[in-house]
């Protein structure tokens, strides 16, 4: 029979990619995880992995096996969910990018930290990209998830989601005009891997030009600053927009960033799941605009 421990080692692996990857994520050893896929091969009784070198490649059962371990995985997720206890306590680890943290996880938790006492709230505060991978390997429940018009999310089969929040995409700049008149002036983007960085490149290309990146900075203060000071242009979403300096000129783009909650397949009905769901989205409505 197959090992439901070594069947996610492979679904790590298909996402991860590398074995070194997997290890760091799981808190293996690069050996263990190497033993303990060879180990699934016999008992899968046929080749997984396609070994060149240092690297590792998945083999057409092995890409079968890992759909089927996604639902196997859900379906273990699903039972848990069922017998928690409908007391809340425990551990609920939430993870939102940073203007989330500020303007809805902060209520959220408020809220949560009021009904139910017992749960113990751990708050990671990360970058959207980076969230699905931190909630199939379990060290988040709960993340707040992102796409841009122009950066679409790939759907991840071990993760369910749901809408949270649409928000409007502005140009920020000391003067009012349109985004296509902007492809000679200095731009302010995320960290080259980010979705803003991506986003604010691939609509700038929209627009009939490549963005000259001047400045890297990833909170959205600090990039509203950098234009107060005449260090260049960025797009800036609503959450992030909030407490703009005065003299910063926010002029709306046909553009929007959708964020979605994302959980592991199978949890919804865990009752800190629910309430961590049911919290957040209470924050959206209550928000002020």
């Amino acid at each position: 029979m197959l090992d439901v421990r070594k069947l996610r080692l492979l679904r790590e692996l298909a996402h991860r990619g590398t074995i070194a990857a997997v290890a760091e994520a799981l808190a293996y050893t690069p050996s263990a995880v190497s033993q303990q896929l060879s180990a699934l091969e016999r008992e899968a009784g046929t080749a997984l992995l396609e070994r060149t070198g240092r690297r590792v490649a998945l083999t057409p059962a092995a890409l079968v096996l890992v759909g089927h371990a996604e639902t196997i995985l859900a379906v273990l997720e699903e039972a848990s969910a069922d017998l928690a206890a409908p007391e809340l306590s425990g551990a609920l680890r939430i993870g939102a990018f940073p203007t989330a943290v500020r303007t809805i996880l902060s209520p959220a938790l408020v809220a949560l930290s009021s009904e139910h006492p017992g749960l113990e709230l751990m708050v990671t505060e990360l970058d959207p990209a980076t969230a699905p991978d931190a909630l199939r390997a379990g060290t988040l429940d709960v993340a707040l998830v992102q796409e841009y018009d122009y950066v679409p999310a790939a759907p991840d089969p071990a993760l369910d989601t749901e809408p949270l929040l649409e928000e409007i995409v502005y140009l920020a700049d000391l003067e009012p005009g349109p985004l296509a008149g902007r492809s000679g002036a200095s731009w302010i983007a995320g960290t080259p891997g980010t979705l803003c960085h991506t986003m604010t490149v691939r609509a700038c290309q929209a627009a009939g030009f490549s963005p000259r990146v001047r400045h890297h900075a990833d909170d959205f203060g600090t990039v509203l600053a950098l234009v107060e000071a005449g260090q260049g242009v960025a797009l800036v979403p609503e959450l992030g927009a909030i407490g703009a300096p005065a003299e910063v000129v926010l002029t709306p783009l046909e553009a929007r960033r959708r964020t979605r909650l994302a959980y592991r397949r199978g949890t919804r009905r865990r009752p800190a799941t629910a309430a961590a769901i049911t919290a957040l989205k209470a924050a959206v409505r209550a928000r002020t605009p």
